[in-house]
């Protein structure tokens, strides 16, 4: 056995890290590390506390040592034990937590190596999904403990008071503590009614890595790839054609990240991309997931989006695109999901396959009834809209609205750079 509070003697190679390096592990295995400890240990707090404590002591050993040859086994390790030497320093004040770290010490430590295969992120993502938790609170909670999104990340993309968002992480977790909500894995029986939430759930992570809520990046390709791999995992676990659906619209979406910035890191619409960097492997893959859930007549609201996305993919060029099936879909998709946003989205289509002045007429119906007013994608298409018909004033004026409403920075110079356009050509005439 160890000495108490050290990790095991794992083998180390090479140099010691450096702290940038020790922060880059931090920043794509802490989500993992965490998961299993909330494992071993049974508690949010405890395994939060004690993920920094491992860290803390990787930042002090590593650049000594050396880097271990399973940094995340280390880690794992060291924050057991530290969390069970905390225990007991305060079981002079509380008799039972003598009793909890006794239990905590009885794991068998080879064991829950050999389980690492089982994935406890999966088993946190169900856990922090669980039906007894407010579906709200679900989503928090999941984005916060599973992909490590700050508080004031997660309330930008509710739009909701940072405070209010953590207080529904701390009920959730006292929840989920009170109630003895299982870590776990459904069983098969279990797992359809569970899946709503942790779909909704992975597409949220997979959107803020996709198209971040805010920031000086457009995307997060750790939390795109996250998502995607979540996707994967549980398909694995039960293949259901709606999950065949999300899977294949996180690829196809996540196949066009390459072009979907240029050099200088700017934004690059889809007609103006350069479709040849496309991941030509994620859309083979992508739509042939997508035949596969429509031959099922099994799916929903994602495989129609994915099948959408396949029509974007299979065009060579956007002046080949198929907008008359994009419509056909979109009409589709607002009988199985009717939503505002997708009315938008199929505006933009009917604006590219009739006019755009049909378009145009759609969005300022959705304004009439007061939907999406502060949605800075609604009031960007208006504008662009309005300049392809001449309406320069309205243009400028739209994209003045959606500039302010835009929370990302790459996004901000692409509206910038419109309105400067438009500044240009009116001072040439």
């Amino acid at each position: 056995m160890p000495e108490r509070g050290r990790p095991p003697s794992t083998e180390h190679i090479g140099a010691g890290p450096t702290l940038a390096e020790i922060d880059t592990l931090y920043r794509t295995q802490s989500r993992r590390v965490l998961a299993t400890l909330i494992r071993l240990l049974g508690d949010f707090e405890l395994a939060e506390e004690a993920l920094h404590d491992a860290f803390i002591a990787a930042v002090r050993q590593w650049p000594r040592d050396g880097l271990p040859s399973n940094p995340r086994a280390w880690l794992v390790s060291a924050g057991r034990f530290k969390a069970i030497d905390g225990l007991r320093r305060r079981a002079r004040f509380d008799a039972s937590l003598s009793l909890l770290a006794d239990q905590l010490d009885s794991h068998n430590e080879l064991e829950w190596e050999r389980e690492d295969l089982e994935d406890d992120r999966l088993r946190l993502i169900f856990t922090c999904c669980h039906p007894a938790l407010p579906a709200d609170a679900q989503v928090a909670l999941t984005l916060r403990e599973v992909c490590d999104l700050k508080t004031e990340e997660i309330a930008r993309a509710f739009l909701a008071s940072p405070s209010t968002i953590a207080q529904r992480i701390v009920r959730a977790k006292q929840k989920i503590r009170d109630a003895g909500i299982p870590y776990r894995v459904p069983t098969h029986e279990e797992l359809p009614a569970r899946l709503d939430n942790v779909k909704r759930v992975i597409y949220l992570v997979f959107n803020e890595g996709y198209s971040a809520s805010h920031g000086s990046e457009l995307t997060r390709a750790d939390l795109s790839a996250e998502a995607i791999r979540l996707g994967r995992l549980l398909l694995e676990l039960l293949p259901d054609p709606e999950l065949m659906g999300l899977l294949a619209l996180m690829l196809l979406h996540d196949s066009r990240r390459a072009a979907r910035t240029d050099e200088a890191g700017e934004l690059v619409r889809l007609d103006e991309q350069d479709r040849s960097r496309w991941n030509q492997a994620q859309i083979v893959e992508g739509a042939a997931l997508v035949e596969r859930a429509l031959a099922s007549r099994r799916f929903g609201p994602y495989t129609v989006q994915a099948a959408i996305v396949a029509v974007h993919a299979e065009a060579h060029s956007a002046a080949q695109t198929d907008w008359a099936q994009i419509v056909g879909l979109y009409d589709l998709l607002l009988r199985i999901s009717p939503s505002p946003v997708i009315e938008l989205n199929r505006a933009v289509a009917l604006a590219m396959r009739d006019g755009a002045e049909v378009g145009l007429a759609t969005i300022d119906a959705l304004l009439a009834r007061g939907e999406l007013r502060d949605y800075h994608l609604l009031h960007s298409a208006r504008a662009d809209f309005c300049r392809r018909l001449g309406r320069l004033d309205e243009a400028r004026e739209a994209y003045r609205t959606a500039l302010g409403l835009a929370q990302l920075e790459p996004e901000k110079r692409f509206l910038q750079q419109r309105l400067d356009e438009l500044d240009a050509a009116q001072r040439k005439a």
